[in-house]
């Protein structure tokens, strides 16, 4: 599977409380399980208007699926070429 970044364009998303985000991750669990195996939710990430969110998935077709399922909006899908974290400075080994 590939690594995906979800832009998700939700106004007000982060004065949600954790009963309402609680309630959003259960609706996407739920949607994810009826897909099956070919979509995995990694992370997101809450800001005032957007969620940014990390999926594993087998194609964009999936992630558009499982925004018409769940209700949440993929507003812009981007495949993840290649990832890179502090480490990548380091000489190789």
């Amino acid at each position: 599977m590939r690594h995906y970044i979800i832009e998700r364009n939700i106004p007000r998303v982060g004065s949600l409380d954790r009963d309402q985000l609680r309630a959003a991750a259960a609706k996407s669990n739920e949607c994810l399980r009826e897909i099956g195996f070919d979509i995995q939710w990694v992370e997101s990430f809450v800001t005032a208007d957007k969620l940014f969110c990390h999926y594993l998935a087998d194609s964009p077709e999936t992630i558009r699926r499982h925004a018409e399922m769940s209700g949440f909006p993929a507003t812009v899908i981007t495949e993840v070429k290649k990832r890179i974290d502090p480490t990548t400075a380091s000489p190789a080994m």
